[in-house]
């Protein structure tokens, strides 16, 4: 991880060990990918974002208070009950958010999920 991925989970640093997880799975998966940490996230792109990591600023009611929000962008909504919410950010671009609280959450359907979102983000 690099110094700014690290001071990303000043606020919550007990949320390192699910952000390392899924930072190593996808840079095994993605030979092209590139990491972009920002404020709120930490953004894995190739050409586009296709997939984040962001930690709970905002939630919503009923939601847990301490959870690493994985969201990915898809041409069209998923029905699961894993996904938290989704989002048409634009026509044909929904945005899909999983609270994911342990490291065994990060199993293949997220996974697979975040396979279709980086496709997409490829072609569009």
């Amino acid at each position: 991880m690099t110094e700014a991925e690290w001071m990303f989970f000043d606020r919550m640093p007990q949320l390192i060990p699910l952000y390392e997880r899924l930072r190593e799975i996808l840079t095994a998966r993605y030979d092209n990918l590139t990491i972009r940490v920002a404020k709120t996230q930490i953004s894995f792109c190739n050409r586009h974002i296709f997939a984040m990591a962001s930690l709970p600023y905002r939630r919503r009611k009923g939601w847990p208070s301490e959870f690493l929000l994985v969201s990915f962008g898809l041409s069209q909504p998923k029905d699961s009950p894993r996904i938290a919410q989704a989002v048409e950010a634009y026509p044909n671009r929904w945005t899909h958010h999983v609270l994911v609280q342990t490291p065994e959450e990060i199993d293949g359907e997220l996974l697979n999920w975040i396979d279709e979102a980086y496709r997409f983000s490829l072609v569009k």
